[in-house]
């Protein structure tokens, strides 16, 4: 190809794959963009790891998908100088006899009949490109976005996520006490009514930004927008921040890491109840080992122990893709599950002080 247009390249592969049986919906397809928008993608090799990682969830997927994208990128187009070099080539009885097929005479209003003894070469057919057509799409089926764990099984995690205390107002009627009262008084009076119970629960998410997270960034919008707003935990105590690689010295407010706040400032509203949940490919989405980032991600981990034990890592990445990563080096530091709806609820159970089951 000429030029590079990643955008066409994307929409092209997008439909080939979903031809070839990819599970492919219009979630990937933005994903894919935004990821394209953010960086990812500047060229045609850049562009391919990036779609393998965000469309192939199987080793049979990824070896499919390279034929499909190098035939893509061989397709043959047809260029003005291909045109004038294939137009210089034909002799002039030939070039005057296309340009009146192609232009007839406005005065002739009868189509010419052709001599039935006319000579095979003659006959052939010309170079002549025909008009793109729409390609009627087959399968009828409405396009649905996929991710590994739906918005509804987020929200349904959440309410897990709890640490009631009795300290609302007094208004649930106790029965029980109620009953106790009439047969030690003999008579009844009145009701017996208990307080009502909160949740007290505190949430600290630190989510990965940018980088090798860029794909993800629509499920972690999704995780802190049904924390927020379709769990139990009371808003006040839900702290939401961002960071790029490794938590440091500082990490962010608003996704587009510009806010900065300091991390020990974090760590005073902190106590041995806050439920901490990190979710980071820790350098599985590269696949790479990096060891100055498994020192600061230990320092990380270390100073945030010193607070609280209630931690958890969520990662996007499959685990099977951990091995020969730093991932795998993190995992063996705190509890680290893949991004499906038992890895967050075995997250939830691990930040609510709960032993979590392992399935199969």
């Amino acid at each position: 190809m000429n030029s590079f247009n990643p955008q066409e390249l994307i929409t092209r592969a997008f439909i080939r794959l979903r031809q070839k049986g990819f599970n492919l919906g219009v979630g990937e397809l933005l994903i894919a963009e935004e990821a394209v928008e953010g960086g990812f993608g500047e060229n045609p090799q850049e562009l391919a790891e990036t779609l393998k990682i965000l469309w192939c969830h199987s080793p049979s997927e990824q070896s499919q998908f390279d034929p499909i994208w190098e035939s893509l990128l061989v397709t043959p187009k047809m260029t003005k100088s291909d045109r004038g070099d294939s137009a210089k080539s034909k002799s002039g009885d030939d070039y005057q006899q296309e340009s009146e097929i192609e232009n007839p005479s406005p005065l002739s209003s009868t189509p010419n009949i052709e001599p039935e003894n006319k000579p095979e070469s003659e006959l052939a057919s010309l170079p002549i490109q025909a008009p793109p057509t729409a390609m009627e799409n087959e399968d009828n089926s409405a396009l649905q976005a996929y991710y590994p764990i739906t918005h509804r099984s987020m929200a349904y995690s959440w309410r897990y996520l709890r640490r009631l205390v009795a300290d609302g107002p007094v208004d649930i009627l106790d029965w029980e006490e109620t009953i106790k009262q009439v047969t030690k008084q003999g008579f009844y009076l009145a009701p017996v009514y208990r307080r009502r119970k909160k949740n007290h629960a505190h949430l600290l998410l630190l989510l990965d930004q940018n980088g090798s997270m860029t794909p993800c960034h629509g499920f972690n919008r999704d995780l802190v927008e049904t924390a927020c707003n379709q769990s139990s935990l009371q808003p006040e105590k839900i702290n939401v921040f961002y960071f790029h690689n490794v938590p440091a010295e500082n990490v962010y407010k608003d996704l587009y890491l510009t806010e900065p706040t300091p991390f020990q400032e974090i760590l005073t509203t902190c106590d041995n109840e806050t439920s901490v949940l990190i979710v980071s490919d820790a350098g599985a989405a590269r696949g790479y080992r990096t060891l100055e980032r498994i020192r600061a991600t230990t320092r990380f981990l270390l100073k945030l122990k010193r607070y609280t034990s209630l931690i958890a890592w969520l990662n996007p990445i499959p685990k099977e893709r951990w091995i020969g990563s730093s991932a795998e080096i993190i995992a063996n530091l705190v509890p680290m599950f893949q991004m499906d709806k038992y890895g967050l609820s075995n997250a939830i159970d691990i930040i609510r002080g709960q032993s979590y089951h392992a399935f199969i």
